[in-house]
């Protein structure tokens, strides 16, 4: 660590370093590069980014200007803020300053460690694992859902109420931005909503275009301006929200025990108050998770029963955190695999189902094709029959 009587030596090393990379980037040819070679070269610059944020960042907390720091980093103001605030929170939390000093983290990275370690004290060092661990959405969501968690119990619920707001501006290309945040149980099935008719109108699109579409988030605009004019339906098979509460929290006078759950998967917590609320102006389903059993539930079809599509987009229990892409972590558009094609014989069940958001699922459904898993099985040998006689064979496999 540099003492104060080290500050000529500090300005030597950072001179040093900084003409090393002006001679690597003088130097540097990716075409050059074969697919090996440019990914280690990615990580050692990526490292170097990651030395520097922390830098940047202690320095800024001692300059504590953020006009000046956003001239230095060539940054809005907005970011600077927000890069003098990191300083700060590596001086309060010492693990989190080693691990963006020692670049095993980025300065975004951090960010999001030190605003879960304030609700959850203790929590950087497995956030840091998962950083090293997962792509940057997996590990935010984690940093997300921990920090809501803990902040359920302290008054969460009023903050979000608080929060609420709406802002709108116009680009350079004259479109108009639309910034909407809303409360969850407002904004969740607003967005189910449209999203299930962007998934009709990009069905459609598929359809008449020979497979040529734009954009998914094309048609979602297209239909969140059908639904704001009066004109849009967005009935889908799936229920538009889904609130998960615990048995202990509603015989607790849907209040919330400390370790209980009241929360729309995949989305976070929600005050059981308002919950029940809801619940008493919906139809209400009641899901036991002990009810039912979906290891053994099997079908050799496509159809999925209203219950058990339900239990399964609580996702996998005891953190029903809602479906989650097993290929990518993707939470957007997710959709139901058969990681055994249906038409190849493979069942509707438990361990023959994945979630795949689209991006994840086309190029699985590609796979499939080029390995001739697309092909229909041919229909069994019934043997001979008369008009009268009985078939010899069993007939398709019955549910189970």
């Amino acid at each position: 660590m540099f003492v104060l009587e080290d500050s000529s030596a500090r300005r030597s090393y950072l001179k040093i370093a900084i003409e090393a990379l002006e001679k690597a980037n003088a130097e540097l040819e990716p075409e050059l590069l074969d697919s090996s070679s440019a990914r280690e070269v990615l990580e050692i610059y990526a490292r170097a980014r990651r030395l520097v944020d922390y830098g940047v960042a202690a320095v800024s907390r001692k300059v504590d200007d953020d006009a000046a720091v956003s001239r230095a980093a060539g940054v809005p103001v907005g970011q600077a803020k927000a890069t003098i605030e990191l300083g700060r929170n590596l001086k309060a939390a010492p693990e989190l300053g080693a691990a963006l000093a020692s670049g095993a983290v980025s300065a975004e990275q951090a960010r999001e460690i030190a605003s879960a370690e304030a609700s959850v004290p203790g929590i950087a060092e497995e956030l840091v694992a998962v950083a090293n661990s997962e792509p940057f959405h997996v590990f935010k969501d984690k940093a997300r859902k921990l920090k809501l968690e803990a902040e359920q119990h302290n008054g969460l619920a009023a903050r979000q109420r608080a929060a609420r707001s709406t802002r709108h501006y116009s680009d350079e290309m004259g479109m108009t931005h639309i910034h909407l945040a809303l409360e969850p149980l407002v904004g969740t099935p607003i967005v189910n909503r449209a999203e299930a008719m962007a998934q009709r109108l990009y069905r459609k699109a598929k359809k008449d275009n020979d497979g040529q579409t734009e954009p998914f988030e094309a048609y979602l605009a297209d239909a969140f301006v059908e639904m704001l004019s009066g004109k849009g339906e967005g009935r889908t098979t799936r229920p538009e929200l889904v609130v998960l509460v615990d048995y202990e929290t509603i015989r607790n006078g849907w209040k919330l025990t400390p370790d209980g759950i009241s929360k729309i998967p995949g989305v976070g917590p929600v005050d059981p108050q308002d919950a029940k609320a809801m619940a008493g102006d919906a139809f209400l389903n009641a899901l036991l998770v002990h009810g039912k059993d979906l290891r053994h539930f099997k079908r050799f079809s496509r159809h999925v029963p209203p219950e058990i599509k339900v239990a399964l987009e609580l996702g996998t229990a005891p953190e029903f955190d809602g479906p989650v892409c097993v290929g990518c972590g993707n939470r957007f558009r997710p959709e139901r695999d058969h990681i055994e094609p249906v038409v190849a014989g493979g069942p509707t069940a438990l361990w023959n189902l994945g979630w795949k958001c689209d991006p994840c699922h086309e190029k699985k459904t590609e796979a499939d094709r080029k390995a001739g898993k697309l092909t229909p099985r041919p229909p069994p040998d019934t043997g001979p029959r008369s008009d009268t006689g009985p078939r010899s064979d069993t007939g398709p496999p019955p549910d189970a």
